[in-house]
């Protein structure tokens, strides 16, 4: 009996192990490879660049020559792009006629991408333009998402039935579902809080992304389900950003559930390994094409998703260019000599000067407070432009971080280099501006290089005209010790509170000065005048743009390309290093701390003392009340 009984168990133990290894094998059929390729922030970079160091990254043809080879190995793989596809080289002069980034976007296979801020850039007629381009071309598009940025409605201000139109002319739509090899995707796109504030003039509505992006994954899901009968894999398109696994991508993923990855445009961040939140993976590939990403994931039917494999595939100079794109990329040259270029009188890879300098890249210009030589030969270019077309001196030119795109590299140096390094604008490429500021406005502005950079490091200035020093451990809205106006001759003279001076910058720079008083909270006021010191209203900058002698705009670009055509053909010898107009210290010496004090040292000073003495008077009663009970009660 205990023999028949032994046997039974075995019997029953055997047929356990082999369901359990069946459902194991079922289980492992029905996990599913997914493979996303990824990019953003490609800023119109059909080209490669040149770095700093005389190399190259980036380039739509070897871009594409990796995307194929990805594509060879994983036949199922999907194309995404985290949006900003345009503005950053010549070939974004063709955006609202010609629209040559999504088409060539669509050449190279992509699937879908979504709006970055920089599509907003040439206004809504801009974009109106681009979209109903793109699709009188007759060519392959990517498909476009955009669920939380959307076109105002009949009643609501700034209502233009031609925007909405051109969304759905192009087919623009909160989310797709899409198929490949099987597995079922949701493919949505966010547009997030900071993209909207760099998008000022976008005539967009902005609805918040999480409460959006929790409705699009529910009934995108669901519908899914219903149709297919099948758990999709959820990719978000974001425009949001992440940096150091911190940013409104992190926010999302934190409050959303169901995204399985976030493709994580807008800050150009560079991702070694995705940051994983709750289940999600936040990936990014860093700017203008620089690499290629690649997540993997084994997709289980139950809608879980693990990552198997994540790969940055750099594009450089290594990488073959793939004939096909390469010739497209030539064609769409021609067509932005004949339609642009040719007004100035340049060619699209016409050689300015020769420069043997190792200039900063954007990473180190954003890095730490400093005079940058690059952000000299920004600055000086301005000046000596705006003085060429006015015909008179101006006092103070001056650029941002935020504005300086690319470095200027070493070798020869083209027209497209310049573009691609000056390349932002609002409605058009950068226009200069000339307006009038006071001495005490002019002492604001570099005290907004010294004091708002640590918490905005786009709003680093770079000037010429003027040298300064500030201390890094002075109080706020006061770290400048020390400011003179130097002239063209050398020079110095000092900067008088009441006087007007006359200023040049870009359109887009001006803009954001124009708003440091809101963004100050009153503290600080940078307001530009006209000749007679009346205030000019922002919106009015653009009565002040600056015209050379035909009547024509002065494009930053075309400034800083005249610039250094004008050096004979070697850059000139003083941006070998910087030359002292900006000097940048930490001191905890007394007299370098409160040496020429304003109203803000002398109101924290008076805190303090209030607070001494406060803290002294309740030292005294403590010590009182103790010295009482101490003393011998008396009889009476």
């Amino acid at each position: 009996m205990k023999r028949i009984c032994k046997r039974i168990c075995c019997v029953v133990l055997c047929l356990l192990l082999v369901c359990l290894s069946a459902a194991s094998a079922v289980g492992a059929a029905q996990a599913k490879k997914v493979t996303v390729l990824f990019t953003h922030d490609l800023h119109s970079h059909f080209l490669p660049s040149a770095d700093e160091d005389g190399g190259e990254y980036g380039g739509y043809a070897r871009l594409m020559t990796a995307i194929k080879q990805q594509k060879q190995k994983y036949p199922n793989a999907v194309l995404v792009d985290g949006g900003d596809f345009s503005m950053g080289s010549l070939f974004q002069t063709a955006f609202a006629t010609s629209a040559l980034e999504l088409r060539m976007m669509g050449a190279m296979g992509y699937d879908v991408t979504t709006f970055g801020n920089h599509e907003f850039d040439y206004l809504p007629s801009g974009l109106i333009s681009m979209l109903n381009a793109a699709v009188a071309s007759e060519e392959k598009l990517p498909a476009i998402v955009e669920a939380n940025y959307r076109a105002p409605k009949q009643g609501e201000d700034g209502y233009d039935p031609a925007l909405q139109q051109a969304l759905d002319h192009y087919g623009v739509k909160d989310y797709i579902l899409l198929e490949r090899g099987g597995v079922y995707y949701v493919m949505f796109g966010i547009f997030g809080f900071d993209s909207d504030e760099c998008a000022p003039n976008s005539g967009m509505i902005l609805e918040d992304p999480a409460q959006t992006a929790q409705k699009i994954v529910d009934r995108a899901t669901a519908e899914c389900k219903k149709t297919y009968g099948a758990e999709p894999v959820v990719i978000c398109l974001s425009h949001s950003g992440t940096e150091e696994a911190k940013g409104e991508d992190y926010d999302l993923a934190k409050a959303v559930d169901g995204i399985h990855v976030i493709i994580s445009g807008h800050t150009h961040t560079t991702l070694p390994e995705p940051v994983e939140v709750d289940g999600t993976y936040i990936v990014s590939a860093g700017e203008y094409g620089k690499n290629l990403g690649v997540v993997q994931l084994d997709y289980q039917a139950d809608g879980t998703a693990v990552l198997t494999d994540y790969d940055l595939i750099p594009i450089d100079q290594t990488v073959a260019e793939d004939p096909e794109i390469a010739a497209l990329t030539e064609t769409y040259k021609k067509t932005v000599e004949q339609d642009y270029l040719s007004q100035y009188g340049v060619r699209f890879d016409q050689v300015l000067t020769s420069n043997p300098y190792r200039f900063d890249t954007v990473d180190e210009v954003y890095a730490t407070q400093h005079e940058s030589t690059l952000g000299n030969v920004f600055s000086d270019a301005y000046r000596w432009a705006a003085q060429n077309a006015l015909g008179a001196d101006v006092d103070l030119a001056l650029t941002a971080a935020g504005v300086i795109r690319e470095t200027l590299p070493k070798g020869n140096v083209t027209v497209s280099d310049v573009f691609n390094a000056a390349s932002l604008g609002v409605g058009t490429e950068g226009e200069l501006v000339c307006v009038y500021i006071t001495g005490k406005e002019l002492k604001n502005a570099l005290e907004v290089d010294a004091s708002v950079q640590p918490l905005m490091r786009a709003a680093q200035l770079f000037c010429s005209g003027v040298e300064y020093s500030f201390n890094t451990n002075r109080m706020i809205f006061n770290k400048v010790d020390y400011a003179m106006l130097r002239g063209n001759d050398g020079k110095l003279r000092a900067i008088e509170d009441d006087a007007l001076y006359r200023v040049v910058t870009g359109m887009y720079c001006g803009q954001m000065l124009g708003a440091v008083e809101s963004t100050s909270m009153g503290l600080l006021s940078i307001t530009p005048r006209d000749a007679d010191g009346n205030p000019i209203a922002i919106s009015e900058l653009k009565n002040y743009v600056i015209k050379d002698a035909n009547g024509n705009p002065v494009k930053e670009w075309y400034a800083i390309a005249s610039y250094l055509q004008s050096m004979n053909g070697t850059m000139d010898a003083r941006y070998a290093k910087p030359d002292g107009r900006k000097v940048v210290y930490a001191s905890l010496n007394p007299v370098k701390l409160f040496s020429n004090a304003n109203q803000f040292t002398y109101i924290l000073l008076a805190v303090v003392a209030v607070l001494i003495a406060v803290m002294v008077l309740i030292v005294w009663l403590i010590l009182r009340k103790r010295r009482k009970k101490k003393q011998p009660t008396q009889a009476s």
